[in-house]
């Protein structure tokens, strides 16, 4: 178990899709632990194996110490709601800058767990936002993409601000 250094925004891996987990191992395993010391480190609730620049499909979610830690290994959007619900989000990549973004409210999730076995899963609400961005993530697309420009523009203008 280690945390590893995160990818920072904009950097071109944050851009990259993940290929899909087919060895279900201690090598997987080793990655969804150091994935989890390195998001409780960032602090985070959730990350992927692409913001430490390893391009599998995997995400690590733990909204609270109490709620237990989630792996999703090839994690894939099976229903999305047509209700939507309004987050704030953010990322490890990118710390200190958040906003607002709209995404369905309710989702079912088909996945892999950490050996391998076919899972499905139902969430809403915070979970179901965290979910979407990770997947999000896994396919290349940053959060901040799912703002209107404008805002997306002064995210980014603010964040490298913040760098100099």
């Amino acid at each position: 178990m280690a945390v590893r250094p995160i990818l920072r925004f904009p950097d071109v891996g944050l851009r990259t899709v993940c290929r899909p987990v087919e060895v279900f191992d201690q090598s997987l395993r080793g990655l969804a632990d150091d994935l989890l010391d390195t998001m409780r480190a960032a602090p985070g609730v959730g990350i992927t194996a692409a913001h430490i620049g390893v391009f599998l499909r995997v995400v690590v979610i733990e909204l609270s110490r109490d709620e237990g830690i989630r792996h999703y290994v090839n994690p894939e959007i099976s229903f999305a709601s047509d209700e939507t619900i309004r987050h704030v989000e953010g990322s490890v990549s990118m710390p200190g800058v958040t906003d607002e973004v709209v995404r369905p409210k309710a989702i079912r999730v088909r996945y892999r767990d950490l050996a391998g076995g076919e899972q499905e899963e139902d969430a809403e609400g915070f979970l179901a936002v965290c979910i979407q961005h990770e997947i999000d993530q896994l396919d290349g697309v940053f959060w901040i993409q799912r703002l209107s420009r404008l805002k997306r523009e002064r995210l980014v203008k603010r964040w490298e601000k913040s760098r100099a």
